[in-house]
């Protein structure tokens, strides 16, 4: 498994409750440009219109040897659930608070997948509190592998 792009600000903006994996549907030059590490999750999410699912504002440079038939970097994809899986995920979406964004971009087989996770979002206060537990935790550590 090849992780081609990975979102870290949303685990630090969002509590990820759970996560899906789905296929993507791209043209010739994003898969190329996806081989090539060129891709960018910042400030992108998901929406479920009319029982599809579709990865908004996800960054895909164009193809360095693409010619006129090169994509448009922020063009809207559909992704590939299954319908129970969209229905579930739409239901509990659909709940106060809660947001479906993408983790991160990977090849499985030679197949382009979106890591989607359901997220709350955390305030600031929770923000702070998540960077002082994982100091403690790399303190403890410290201490550990000195002795």
């Amino acid at each position: 498994m090849k992780i081609v792009a990975q979102n870290r600000k949303a685990y630090h903006d969002y509590f990820i409750e759970e996560s899906v994996e789905a296929g993507m549907i791209l043209t010739g030059t994003e898969v190329k440009s996806l081989r090539d590490g060129k891709a960018n999750l910042k400030d992108s999410y998901v929406i479920i219109k009319d029982s599809e699912v579709y990865l908004l504002n996800c960054h895909i440079s164009p193809y360095t040897h693409g010619n006129i038939m090169n994509h448009d970097p922020v063009r809207t994809r559909k992704l590939l659930l299954h319908k129970k899986e969209i229905v579930r995920l739409q239901a509990e979406a659909a709940q106060k608070g809660y947001s479906i964004i993408p983790l991160k971009i990977y090849f499985k087989d030679g197949r382009a997948k979106t890591e989607i996770g359901l997220a709350k979002g955390k305030k600031q206060y929770e923000k702070r509190e998540t960077i002082k537990k994982k100091e403690a935790d790399r303190e403890i550590e410290r201490a550990m592998k000195t002795r």
